[in-house]
């Protein structure tokens, strides 16, 4: 008797779930090696790719893989290491910006090609180019639905 659509889903969402906690680990963990966690490259990207180097903190919470709160930490742990700054928002006094920094962009720089080839290692390896783009776009499909768009 074939699956019911419940049950493919459910099996669909158990794997993604699965390969989550088991990838993710391993990258944070071999990120750390070369001197960078998983947190704070997430925060360092997102920083590197943004006009001037900044981003509201509201905007970086939505950005990351971080829950916000985690993110305000993460932040204040990469000020501490001279990786991010904080700037006060002039347009609003409640809102602040993290900034990278010239050590947070060299870090990110000197961390990039661990990062990609963990990705490799972990991810891609053993998917064929196709493969990739067919993950990469059903993943993203999911991600940009509208919230309550599917039932």
């Amino acid at each position: 008797m074939p699956a019911s659509r419940r049950h493919l889903a459910a099996d669909a969402w158990g794997s993604l779930l699965r390969t989550q906690s088991r990838v993710v680990p391993l990258i944070d963990a071999q990120l750390r090696a070369s001197g960078v966690s998983l947190p704070f490259y997430d925060v360092l990207l997102e920083l590197q790719a943004a006009p001037g180097g900044r981003l509201t903190m509201s905007d970086l919470g939505m950005r990351v893989v971080l829950s916000r709160s985690r993110v305000s930490r993460v932040v204040d742990d990469m000020v501490a290491v001279d990786l991010v700054r904080r700037e006060t928002n002039p347009e609003d006094a409640r809102s602040a910006y993290a900034v990278i920094t010239s050590s947070g962009r060299n870090a990110f720089r000197r961390t990039a090609p661990t990062y990609l080839d963990l990705i490799e290692q972990h991810v891609a390896r053993d998917l064929t180019n196709r493969e990739l783009v067919v993950l990469s776009r059903l993943l993203e499909r999911i991600a940009t639905a509208p919230d309550g768009a599917r039932q």
